[in-house]
């Protein structure tokens, strides 16, 4: 199923004949087959939360994914800038359209006009999203950490306060805390990806922590390992730690079905922070990940963390 079918007739013909049932399938899949972590998560769910989650990731990836491929054809000189914000300003206004009422044949709106009929998510966040990931179209490194917290905002902790509305919450602080786990998370994504980024000639720490650390960007580009280093690299893990000790006060403000759900994908990821320091800091020629049953092997000490905090 092809959501960017410009459509002759006989594919429009085809797009009519989908289901709402399909479209959630479309979205269940695209969430299935890219994010891992978020996918385990959400299967302790209850199942009428899972669609409008499911949804969500769908319209996060489909518009990512947008500006992954749009920047190889920019850096080939296939496309401009203005062109890929354009097809980011077609997703906006099928979201405004979305908004008034009105659904296209398109699966993930018609996922999103779904879910609105059932939960309030002020159309701000997934407009601020766009925004986010538009961030990455014409690249600037950021020289504050103010600087990189903007940008995490909006491409994680704004799915953070959008699945919030899912979830379901007993105190509106629970929002404050859903902003720091996207913020955690992004920052966990960034100190993953260090070595990727370098190779795609891209710093995302923050340039003001690497003069801290006497640390340089030629030496970054150069992929140097040294105790300067270490020492940034253990400066940004605590900082993102910090952020998912805040987050976990949330928890239990959500409603109780949503918390282990929950709980689990912030430990998971939490836990690759952990990869990283087992790698020794070398985000250059190691990945850090975890594997299936490390994820699971999480699941009675989650259960049991969830239980003491209701």
């Amino acid at each position: 199923m092809n959501h960017n079918d410009n459509g002759n007739s006989k594919g429009s013909e085809a797009e009519k004949l989908i289901t709402l049932e399909d479209a959630y399938t479309y979205c269940r899949q695209i969430s299935k087959h890219h994010a891992k972590t978020f996918y385990l998560a959400s299967m302790f769910l209850p199942k009428k939360q899972q669609k409008p989650i499911f949804a969500i990731y769908a319209l996060l990836r489909t518009v990512d994914d947008i500006v992954d491929i749009a920047e190889v054809k920019l850096t080939n000189g296939l496309i401009t800038s203005e062109e890929i914000q354009r097809m980011l300003d077609g997703w906006k206004l099928k979201l405004q359209s979305c908004y008034d009422g009105k659904c296209d044949h398109d699966p993930i709106m018609m996922a999103w006009h779904d879910t609105l009929k059932s939960y309030s998510i002020p159309i701000e966040l997934p407009l601020d999203l766009m925004d986010g990931v538009a961030m990455d179209i014409e690249f600037k490194p950021f020289e504050t950490f103010d600087e990189l917290y903007v940008y995490c905002y909006k491409v994680a902790a704004v799915v953070g306060l959008m699945t919030s509305e899912i979830f379901g919450y007993t105190d509106k602080q629970a929002l404050e805390h859903a902003i720091e786990l996207g913020i955690a998370m992004q920052l966990t994504n960034i100190l993953r990806d260090v070595g990727e980024d370098v190779d795609r000639a891209r710093i995302y720490l923050p340039l003001e922590d690497l003069r801290r650390f006497n640390y340089s960007s030629e030496e970054l580009m150069q992929k140097k390992m040294n105790d300067n280093f270490l020492n940034l690299m253990k400066f940004q893990i605590e900082r993102a730690r910090s952020y998912y000790r805040s987050s976990e006060k949330g928890i239990p403000m959500l409603e109780k079905p949503s918390r282990f759900g929950v709980c689990i994908s912030s430990v998971n990821y939490g836990n690759i922070l952990t990869a990283i320091e087992k790698n020794n800091y070398d985000v250059f020629s190691k990945r850090a990940y975890r594997s299936f049953y490390q994820k699971v092997s999480t699941i009675p000490y989650v259960w049991l963390k969830t239980l003491l905090s209701s």
